[in-house]
């Protein structure tokens, strides 16, 4: 059975700025939060846009051997007059593509099968069932959460949480990681974060690690010696270098297994120190519209644990 263990607290993290006499303290640290999770959706309209839809149109009173006939009477069109022979080919590929065809639909691989019928069962289970939810979304949205979570195909936040349309604005990396602020090499995760931060006004960001995370064993194993063996793998879990190097201080006679599973919690926390890094952040922060939570899911065991990062300035030192 599945448990959750709720706002659990690890290894405070503390960050502060040297005082001076004209400027706070700023202080930041993992602590429990017991604090109820906001309200989820409301209306304030930013983009929508319809999905297109494609309707195939069947050719009625036209059975394989129409095709084929039709066929053999342009072939024999064709050895009488060589001039059409260009138009003629064309009518060939068409009638042929048409022979591929089930009542104009062309048959589709096993793959994409499952993505229609994916599609089909969300629309007649969800969509077609809460057409007030999609309406007010087709206005905007206004989403509480922004998460990271890796892009491990069993940890799909959405699964996890029950994360519904319109609660999250949601980034999934290799190893759920957030580098520092950086406007050339890492534009892509600074772009979300100000986008929700600043234009989608989310409330809460929550990083989540996950066990048996392929991304964390990667940077529990790459020497990092001036040698690689990736094209992008080995520079991106850096970012999360670190956790590594704490969990190797500290546990160092552990299991590498068992480091792994520290250095994935660990890394989420790297990830909470690296937003305070982006300016808009901090300015939630200390305005106290915006809070930072890390997470972790167990997979193994069915359960989840999270905790906050606590964001204070204190008074003004003198010297």
């Amino acid at each position: 059975m599945s448990t959750i263990n709720s706002f659990l607290t690890p290894p405070a993290a503390r960050l502060s700025k040297p005082a001076t006499s004209s400027r706070p303290i700023t202080t930041a640290r993992l602590t429990s939060s017991a604090s109820p999770p906001p309200s989820l959706i409301q209306d304030k309209p930013v983009f929508a846009a319809p999905a297109p839809i494609i309707h195939p149109i069947p050719r009625e009173g036209m059975g394989k051997d129409s095709y084929e006939e039709a066929i053999a009477e342009l072939e024999k069109l064709l050895s009488v007059k060589g001039e059409l022979a260009p138009v003629v080919a064309a009518k060939i590929d068409q009638i042929t593509a048409d022979l591929q065809t089930e009542n104009g639909s062309a048959a589709l691989s096993p793959a994409v099968e499952r993505l229609k019928t994916g599609f089909l069962t969300f629309k007649q289970k969800k969509y077609n069932l809460r057409p007030g939810l999609f309406s007010e979304l087709a206005r905007g949205q206004t989403p509480k959460y922004m998460i990271f979570a890796c892009s491990d195909s069993r940890v799909c936040p959405s699964h996890v949480l029950d994360i519904q349309p319109g609660e999250a604005f949601v980034v999934r990396n290799v190893a759920n990681m957030v580098p520092a602020y950086d406007q050339i090499k890492y534009a892509g995760t600074g772009s979300a974060v100000e986008y929700a931060v600043l234009h989608l006004k989310v409330q809460e960001i929550v990083v989540i690690g996950h066990s048996a995370c392929g991304g964390i064993k990667g940077l529990m194993s790459f020497p990092y010696d001036g040698s690689s063996s990736t094209d992008f793998i080995e520079d991106w879990v850096k970012i999360c270098l670190p956790a590594k190097t704490k969990v190797t201080a500290d546990h160092g006679s552990t299991a590498f297994g068992d480091q792994c599973v520290l250095c994935e919690k660990e890394a989420v926390n790297v990830s909470l120190q690296n937003l305070l890094s982006y300016p808009f952040v901090r300015h939630g922060l200390v305005n106290g519209t915006l809070a930072l939570k890390g997470g972790y899911y167990d997979f193994i065991k069915g359960s989840f644990e999270l905790w906050a990062l606590d964001f204070s300035l204190s008074p003004p030192v003198t010297l």
